[in-house]
């Protein structure tokens, strides 16, 4: 007889910037979210799968869950719930460091009348002031008793190797979803989106807002083994067009010149990227731009 092996799903839900997409990425063991300073960049559920022992832990990266405004916030909040949908595990994440906001008791009630296992995970720690993460942890527990709660840093690994084995131990026993060697469930396209889009923010900051995506319109192997990957990043208006390009196209170079070499690593392969910005006022109404990004359409 053989090991039995163990395989289940994590939703991790919290507020902006909690530093869910460092976590899982952490957890992992590499990158497989897009991480940045910016509030709201996740916007589809992208899956990391984690390994501990013989579990096979799918963590369900949900965006952000804030007060939904827009078509595409509502978008983004409905990929958040839906990835919750069916978890054996709710992990909720809240930065150690800020304090219990509104967006933070919201997602706490939300979750009250949830039935599914949820655990706390307090994270930053290692710049947490420490008396402060007791009252947050105790706070919170006494708003809604959670199955466990950790501590934890993301960013250093601290608390991590006990986070991972109690996931582990969670996970119901049955047959693994993925092969071992594979760490997400995005596709490569929808992977090359992702860093596209995440240097779009790193570069970009408080000049373009989130009126921007972007689509992967080719994705082709070229018989030396190599990828070719043509993009277009939508923007709304020709003020952000000519904010993206830069003067003689020396903004959107370095984007790609960085997207590209981020590529080359995960992609495992040489690659080659051609990006265009395309002026598409209301792309965010779109119903087919939601579809290639990843996104259900919510009325």
């Amino acid at each position: 007889m053989g090991v039995t092996q163990h395989c289940g799903l994590v939703a991790v839900v919290g507020a902006p910037n909690a530093g869910k997409s460092t976590l899982v990425n952490a957890l992992v063991g590499q990158k497989v979210a897009i991480v940045s300073p910016k509030a709201q960049t996740t916007r589809t559920r992208l899956m990391g799968v984690a390994l501990e022992g013989e579990a096979q832990i799918l963590l369900v990266d949900t965006p952000g869950i804030f007060e939904p405004k827009r078509r595409l916030d509502r978008a983004m909040v409905a990929a958040a719930w839906g990835g919750a949908e069916g978890a054996d595990v709710l992990a909720l994440v809240v930065d150690g460091k800020g304090g219990l906001g509104e967006k933070v008791t919201a997602i706490v009630e939300a979750l009250a009348g949830r039935r599914e296992p949820k655990y706390l995970i307090l994270n930053k720690v290692d710049i947490a002031d420490k008396p402060k993460l007791l009252t947050h942890a105790q706070r919170l527990n006494e708003m809604l008793p959670f199955a466990e709660t950790f501590f934890v840093s993301a960013a250093t690994g601290d608390g991590l190797p006990e986070l991972k084995r109690a996931l582990a131990a969670a996970m119901p026993a049955g047959p693994w979803h993925f092969p071992e060697d594979q760490v997400s469930d995005a596709s490569e396209r929808m992977l090359a989106a992702e860093v596209t889009r995440e240097q779009l923010y790193l570069q970009l900051h408080a000049e373009l807002p989130y009126a921007s995506a972007v689509e992967t319109e080719a994705f082709k192997e070229r018989p030396d083994g190599s990828a070719e990957i043509h993009q277009q990043i939508l923007v709304e208006r020709p003020t952000q067009r000519a904010i993206v390009l830069g003067k003689g196209g020396s903004r959107i170079r370095e984007i790609g010149a960085k997207a590209r070499a981020e590529l080359a690593v995960l992609l495992d392969r040489p690659v080659h990227l051609y990006l265009h910005v395309k002026v598409k006022e209301g792309w965010d109404e779109d119903r087919s731009v939601y579809r290639d990004i990843g996104l259900d359409w919510v009325e």
